[in-house]
């Protein structure tokens, strides 16, 4: 009877078996396609857009439909050998992101979204007029325009509170007291930006990372008109400016703040070389950390997971305490530096493991090294949740990051650093949504596009406290820009304000 029965209804199992499918396909009409890279007022080193995976029904994919779901190809009518590097990132979500990295530019680029030969969302989207690569160097001469072509937003919350103890700059008096202060012991960039043309005099014998400010500062000018401007930029891993209610303090710009400081924080030297060599010599930057979170939140390892450098004591204290605890903390040195007398301790030193492979592991410990960690955009944007150190230091973004919606926090002295990660294990379906928060804030806050308009409104807001004329000084040399002479720009903007 019971097999009589299975065999009358199996009709109906397989017709809502096939139906089930049906509905999980990916649509080519209902899936979204959305982002800067669309437009072509948007200049950026790497270009990017996403694409949401939309089944028939019009629910949106959770999980991904396959890496290799959708194809792209962007073609210019008027240069059949366009040289274009296109990388679709699965993000595992159900959604992708596009970068693409343009080496010439071009006129009414086309983009051609596939899914099985059928034309996804819009597409084609096609970018009208003269499309722009990084290397060209033809600025938006409207501030206020570039600002709304790029949707900044229209305030920073850390530029107001950094330039809030500031109620004028004025850089005849900086070019001399800035250097009586600080000159002889650290190492600083003197820059003026004048007539949107980069000048520079170095302080110091430690001067290599202004390889970064000059490299980003060419880049922006390529880009938009900066107003007339001077200031001082620290090259060191701490900030100078101390917090002294009595004394008036003098503009500093540092990649990294701290509660006992007042420097004028910009996002910090890691993550500005990341934006601009996007696709080029570096791997690890917030686009390819998308495509590359591990495995499905439920595969994940339930233990936390470090690895670095012995920059500071609690790091050692990390390694001990994940000796003792190997169940729920893997902890490691991968080099000596700052303790070397303490490697027989806290060694033997493990190898370099992938970035990538971090989020095989569900709970991210994000410690201070000689100041905050430079790492944590990059495991807000992974696939796990981030277990921050409390900290006196912080980034250019921290004061939008809320404690328990975007990361667990945990105290300096590492001593509830078991119980937050045992609460972890516990409540899996908290962490997971907070895991969530953290990376969509990453996704939203720290790209590329966030980073230029950070710095344009940075300098904007520090020029209009100027009281004196910004001035070239002596010893300032020009920092040229780049000469592209396989792939020079017209700039059409140029050319209109020559026959003006």
């Amino acid at each position: 009877m019971l097999r009589k029965l299975l065999l009358l209804l199996m009709p109906c199992i397989v017709f809502m078996t096939r139906r089930s499918k049906a509905a999980a396909a990916p649509s080519a009409s209902k899936t979204l396609i959305w982002g800067p890279g669309l437009e072509t007022k948007i200049v950026l080193p790497a270009r990017f857009f996403f694409i949401q995976t939309v089944d028939t029904t019009g629910r949106n994919f959770t999980t991904s439909p396959g890496e290799k779901t959708f194809e792209v190809q962007i073609t210019s009518p008027t240069d059949p050998y366009s040289r274009i590097w296109i990388q679709i990132l699965d993000r595992n979500d159900g959604s992708f992101l596009v970068r693409y990295r343009m080496y010439a530019s071009y006129t009414d680029l086309h983009i051609q979204i596939l899914l099985k030969d059928k034309l996804v969302g819009k597409s084609p989207y096609v970018l009208r007029g003269a499309v722009y690569h990084e290397s060209c160097d033809c600025p938006e001469p409207s501030g206020a325009l570039w600002e709304k072509n790029m949707h900044c937003p229209a305030s920073f919350s850390q530029i107001e509170s950094d330039l809030s103890v500031f109620p004028s700059v004025d850089p005849d008096r900086n070019a001399h007291e800035i250097l009586q202060r600080f000159g002889k012991r650290h190492s600083l960039c003197h820059y003026t930006i004048k007539n949107n043309q980069v000048y520079i005099k170095t302080h110091g014998e430690h001067v290599g990372f202004r390889i970064f400010m000059d490299a980003f500062l060419l880049s922006l000018t390529r880009k938009v008109k900066l107003p007339d401007i001077e200031f001082f930029v620290n090259l060191g891993d701490w900030p100078l400016e101390k917090r002294r209610a009595s004394e008036k303090p003098s503009p500093i710009f540092s990649w990294c703040g701290s509660n006992d400081t007042q420097d004028i924080v910009m996002p910090t030297y890691d993550l500005t070389e990341s934006v601009l060599e996007t696709m080029g010599r570096v791997s690890l930057d917030m686009m390819s950390v998308q495509g590359h979170t591990g495995p499905a939140w439920e595969q994940k390892m339930s233990k936390a997971f470090w690895r670095g450098r012995d920059s500071r004591k609690e790091r050692l204290e990390l390694v001990k305490l994940a000796r003792a605890n190997p169940a729920v903390l893997d902890a490691a040195l991968t080099n000596f530096f700052f303790f070397k007398h303490d490697e027989s301790l806290y060694g033997p030193l493990v190898k370099h493991v992938s970035f990538f492979d971090f989020f095989k592991y569900k709970y991210q410990i994000n410690v201070d090294g000689t100041v905050a960690a430079y790492r944590l955009p990059y495991l807000l944007a992974g696939d796990s949740v981030v277990l921050k150190h409390d900290s006196i230091y912080y980034e250019h973004f921290y004061k939008q990051l809320q404690p328990w919606v975007h990361y667990i926090p945990f105290k300096a002295d590492l001593s509830d650093l078991l119980e937050k990660i045992q609460w972890a294990r516990d409540h899996d379906e908290e962490v997971k949504k907070i895991a969530l928060a953290g990376q969509q804030f990453a996704r939203t806050h720290l790209m590329g596009d966030s980073i230029f308009c950070y710095y344009f409104k940075l300098f904007q807001k520090y020029a209009e406290l100027q009281v004196t004329e910004p001035k070239v000084r002596d010893g300032m040399e020009l920092v040229e820009q780049p000469k592209d002479e396989l792939f020079p720009c017209y700039c059409a903007r140029k050319k209109v304000r020559d026959e003006l």
